[in-house]
């Protein structure tokens, strides 16, 4: 059992707790691959203040796709599995994007006065996921089936 205040998540007091060391592991392994792939977008478009951060632009709306193809997916074609969605959902596109860094770099962009840029940034990436999301669940959704 595991108490309140250790500081584990809910999903993983849920594993735990069930006994369902695989869906930690399809987690886990679906986190490393987000995480490393993120970690290579960082060193691929390196941060300068006063710049567009593509890393995280890049990593959020890529991720944004990569949720809504993953999730209309499993709800609408394939079969249900007790590990895709943690693997794929959860751990990879959770590690991929990261919500917390565009925040970090907006409150860069005020302090730095570059009020043309945290607006354009907030904008294009909140537009940019939602249309990414759109229009990867509408791909899914067009695609055709063979039996």
């Amino acid at each position: 059992m595991v108490e309140e205040g250790s500081g584990w998540s809910g999903l993983t007091k849920l594993a735990l707790v069930s006994g369902d060391g695989r869906e930690l592991a399809a987690i886990f392994a679906g986190g490393f691959a987000g995480s490393v792939a993120r970690a290579e977008l960082v060193e691929l478009f390196p941060y300068q203040a006063g710049s567009w951060p593509w890393a995280t632009f890049i990593a959020n709306v890529s991720g944004a796709f990569l949720l809504g193809y993953f999730v209309t997916r499993l709800q609408e074609r394939l079969p249900p599995s007790s590990y895709r969605r943690p693997l794929l959902g959860t751990g990879l596109c959770g590690a991929l994007t990261t919500f917390s860094t565009m925040q970090i770099e907006l409150l860069q962009m005020l302090d730095q006065s570059a009020w043309g840029l945290a607006l354009a940034y907030a904008g294009a990436s909140i537009a940019a996921g939602i249309a990414a999301v759109a229009l990867a669940t509408n791909a899914v959704r067009r695609a055709r089936v063979i039996a």
